[in-house]
């Protein structure tokens, strides 16, 4: 039989060379994701393409092989959704008898008689590139190590570079939180500065370009990574401008600010007009939908400022009401990539969602109620009012308990609260309930911390540290903490807008050993917004004309200052109303509902996630008879417990599953069995009953010591399942049972460790009825 090995060799590599194509331009066996992060540290299946053909850095052609036996577009379908990836237009598909290609631009295709050579390729891409554009394309990398761009960097970077060669002013890139914008900034620097682009005549000097931020822990995380070009960059802040006699710097070609430090303030010009309006030929704006893009926001003066410069905005948020002045202000962006992209690749850490409700999130105060200060102005309080309208310390403490009581005590954890007054109450009331004994277990960090907050976040970030373990927190930590190993995202407060959720939602996305997921542990309803179709769709077209519609108004920047909003000063609104609640009221938590989420970022309730799963079963295994032969063999079971992961069912699932069917005290093999084919279940107890009544099989085994270790590995199944009847136990087992050593236990099966695990693997058999 002919293999896709064959038709690659024999076929497809003799017709690309007869094509013209060279080894340097021929990638083969390309793969370019992780695979989705699944349980117990599997990892769902990477993309993958026979050959990636490709000339002058640019990806031009996708090949599949296919054996010759099988049909030549049988795996066309999945080679075009890989080539969407990948931004190619050709896709080849060959059993070595026939090829097909297809263009994705017209979305036709035919069979073909010799591959186009590289140049007929790279021809057909004519007019997507400027002259410069490939001159930037062209310029490598800056690679340290082993290190390789991933393949949507690689394509942000290029789509970049094509749009400042093409003289677009404006280029916007949207990527999830944690898929390394800021490596994708910087080589977008690195090839400008390589080729001396600027914008008044190409090739003559080296660029000048500001890179704005809104929050120093951006700015401070963008210049380590901008290390390489440390000589040629600076700072620009008050201390810096001090430190001159009050002249901004100027002898630099990278400068880092944050819009805050440089904008006009009370009785201080804006050091920004220090410089001439044409001093930079690129600005870059990171984070720009908090407030590039606002009318009013103080980043527009600047960029108005600076306006002949090429300004390029990087965000994580795709286009919504709440930021449509982006998307007015920067254009249809050059390159996406989305969080739902970045999970099913691998690159991000999935999310399953805890909603806990408690009996306070609808409150009525009664006469025993207490009113500390305030007045009462409604009769019944949402769960949306607290800590706005009305402060109650005792919910605060059963939302505290109730967070350690769902996470592990050294799971890092980032509490979202209202304010930073509640942030406040969120960490005392934690610490008063912690099993932790640490002072540091629980702090807030929070802008009024000020340098002692950044460095307990310093000290929160670094993985090797577990103490900070949990964060409360209000604005400060919406964007641009690096935390890897965040393990919950809790949110005790009512989010806005999609735009902050996002951002809310990807303090937990990074990636990190041993991390398969991270919960969100939702207070408040606000995963409510899972639901909403803007969540991670496609973005919406910019619509011609407008529609009139009057606009949400703009997701507005943080104050000055960069962290949370200040608290009102006394007297400028009414005071909230705060209310020690009656003693006789019982406070409880009465429902946490999980909740697992699909690969299109759909949150599924427990019973719909285990529908979805039970549909993937019928793969696995056609029989009752093929899925019992493979129970009762330890090595078998092995593989299948490995497919049941990569399928969706890991320990935790099997277990949900078993409360589900009230079936903890059957095996996962009765389980499995009735839900693939509805055969009825019996308890492990029974099935070890059986076996134990069965002195035809004991009898076989003359030396009573052989007969009891048997007997001890029933009654470990028993209580524990078919975890215990794994090889890998079988020392263990030997050991707990006084048998003594494997050697020991060979002896009392007659001399050989093959007769002891023929006999373990023959109990197995009895357990499940195979003859």
């Amino acid at each position: 039989m002919s293999s896709e090995a064959d038709t690659r060799a024999n076929y497809i590599d003799p017709a690309l060379k007869a094509a013209h194509w060279q080894p340097g331009n021929i990638i083969r066996e390309h793969y370019f994701t992780d695979g989705r992060k699944l349980a117990s540290g599997v990892r769902g299946r990477r993309c993958f393409v026979d050959y990636l053909l490709h000339k002058d850095n640019r990806f031009l052609a996708v090949v599949e092989a296919k054996k010759e036996s099988e049909h030549p577009t049988k795996g066309l379908q999945q080679a075009i959704d890989y080539a969407k990836k990948l931004l190619v237009r050709f896709v080849y598909s060959s059993n070595g008898k026939q090829t097909y290609e297809f263009d994705l631009e017209t979305g036709k295709g035919d069979y073909i008689e010799f591959y186009p050579t590289p140049q007929e390729l790279e021809n057909r891409y004519a007019g997507v590139n400027s002259d410069l554009g490939q001159q930037l394309r062209n310029v490598p990398f800056h690679l340290e190590g082993a290190m390789q761009p991933r393949y949507y960097q690689e394509l942000a970077v290029h789509a970049a570079t094509d749009a400042i060669g093409k003289g677009k002013p404006r280029v916007l890139l949207t990527l999830a939180t944690g898929t390394g914008k800021t490596f994708i900034a910087f080589q977008i620097v690195h090839k400008l500065f390589q080729s001396r682009w600027n914008k008044e005549s190409p090739g003559t000097r080296r660029p000048r370009i500001l890179f704005l931020a809104d929050r120093n822990i951006l700015a401070d995380q963008a210049i380590n990574t901008f290390n390489p070009y440390e000589k040629d960059l600076i700072k620009i802040n008050g201390e810096e401008v001090r430190k001159r006699g009050g002249v901004v710097p100027t002898n630099a070609h990278i400068f880092f600010a944050i819009y805050q430090a440089i904008a006009e303030r009370e009785n201080i010009e804006g050091y920004y007009k220090a410089y001439p309006s044409d001093f930079f030929d690129l600005v870059m704006i990171d984070e720009c939908h908090r407030g590039s893009a606002n009318e009013t926001g103080s980043w527009r003066a600047i960029l108005d400022h600076f306006g002949s410069a090429v300004h390029v905005g990087l965000t994580a948020t795709p286009k919504r009401e709440a930021n449509v002045d982006t998307y007015d202000y920067f254009g249809t962006p050059a390159f996406e990539y989305s969080l739902k992209d970045g999970i099913n690749d691998g690159f991000l850490t999935p999310y399953r969602v805890k909603r806990v409700r408690t009996n306070l999130d609808e409150l009525v105060l009664t006469k025993d109620d207490q009113v500390i200060e305030g007045e009462s102005g409604q009769d019944v309080y949402q769960v949306e009012d607290y800590d706005k309208k009305i402060i109650v310390d005792e919910r605060t403490e059963l939302v505290a308990k109730a967070i350690l009581d769902n996470i592990n005590p050294l799971e890092k954890t980032i509490v979202f609260c209202e304010n930073q007054n509640h942030a406040l109450t969120m960490r005392d009331m934690i610490n008063k309930h912690k099993k932790v004994k640490d002072p540091h277990y629980c702090v807030r960090v929070t802008s009024d911390e000020g340098k002692v907050g950044r460095e307990l976040l310093e000290k929160f970030q670094d993985n090797d540290k577990d103490i900070p373990t949990i964060i409360t927190s209000s604005q400060m930590l919406t964007t641009g903490v690096d935390a890897r190993n965040v393990r919950n995202v809790v949110l005790d407060r009512t989010v806005g807008s999609m735009v902050e959720f996002k951002q809310i939602v990807g303090r937990g996305t990074r990636v990190f050993d041993g991390k398969d997921y991270f919960t969100i542990v939702d207070f408040r309803g606000a995963t409510n917004k899972f639901y909403d179709k803007d969540w991670d769709g496609e973005p919406e077209a910019p619509e011609p004309g407008g529609t009139g519609e009057p606009k949400l108004p703009p997701y507005t920047p943080e104050p000055p200052g960069g962290t949370d909003g200040p608290e009102p000063e006394p007297g400028e609104t009414k005071p909230r109303l705060k209310v020690k609640l009656g003693k006789h009221r019982e406070l409880k938590v009465i429902d946490v509902e999980t909740r697992y989420i699909d690969e299109n970022g759909k949150p599924l309730t427990v019973q719909e996630f285990v529908e979805r799963l039970i549909t993937q079963l019928p793969g696995l295994f056609k029989s009752v008879e093929e899925l019992r032969r493979i129970w009762s063999d330890p090595d078998k079971r092995e593989t299948l417990l490995g497919k049941l992961v990569q399928a969706g069912f890991d320990k935790k699932q099997l277990a949900t599953l078993r409360r589900m069917f009230e079936a903890e005290e059957c095996d996962i093999f009765d389980l499995l069995a009735f839900l693939a084919f509805e055969q009825p279940m019996a308890t492990r107890k029974a099935r070890a009953d059986q076996v134990r009544t069965n002195s035809t099989f004991f009898n076989q085994y003359q030396q009573e010591k052989a007969q009891q270790f048997l007997h001890f590995v029933l009654n470990r199944y028993e209580q524990t399942g078919s975890s215990e009847l794994s090889r890998e136990r079988l020392p263990a087992l030997i050991e707990l049972s006084g048998l003594g050593t494997v050697k020991d236990a060979s002896t009392a099966f007659g001399g050989k460790p093959a007769y002891l695990l023929a006999a373990f693997k023959q109990l197995q058999q009895q357990l499940y009825n195979v003859n």
